[in-house]
């Protein structure tokens, strides 16, 4: 039994449009929709981890992502009983079109407006999304049932 959180990794990638990334999830957090990420293997860095994950999952190359907040994904723990907090990444700087390269956990990857997100949507990823349109580091209390 994991009585520690564990540690996400979450990219925004942004479009030359202003659109960012989302997949349809399988398995894990199915049906939600997401942006891409993993999880922070031991020894990786955020931004290894992020270039790592993305190339993993969509085949593009991401360049100079950098981190823009963390999330503690009390949604998720108060429903999978699984506790994550995350680290989200930002770039617009990418190379390739986006494939779904692990299909037994991505169904597709579409170019949203960050304003408008597909429902239902993976908590980390809501978050993520909240705190890059407002611009800020952190949001306290983003969801918090649990006493």
């Amino acid at each position: 039994m994991v009585t520690r959180p564990k540690v996400g990794i979450g990219v925004i990638i942004e479009n030359a449009h202003h659109q960012i990334l989302i997949g349809k999830r399988k398995g894990s957090h199915a049906p939600f929709y997401s942006i891409p990420g993993g999880h922070l293997e031991l020894g990786e860095t955020f931004e290894f981890a992020a270039k790592k994950e993305i190339l993993e999952e969509t085949g593009l190359i991401i360049h100079n992502p950098k981190v823009i907040c963390v999330t503690n994904n009390l949604r998720t723990y108060e429903e999978e009983k699984v506790h994550f907090v995350s680290i989200t990444l930002y770039t617009n700087q990418f190379e390739g079109m986006p494939k779904v390269l692990e299909k037994d956990r991505c169904e597709s990857w579409a170019w949203y407006d960050p304003k408008n997100l597909p429902l239902p949507h993976f908590d980390a990823s809501e978050f993520a999304v909240e705190c890059f349109l407002k611009k800020v580091f952190y949001i306290p209390n983003q969801y918090q049932k649990i006493v």
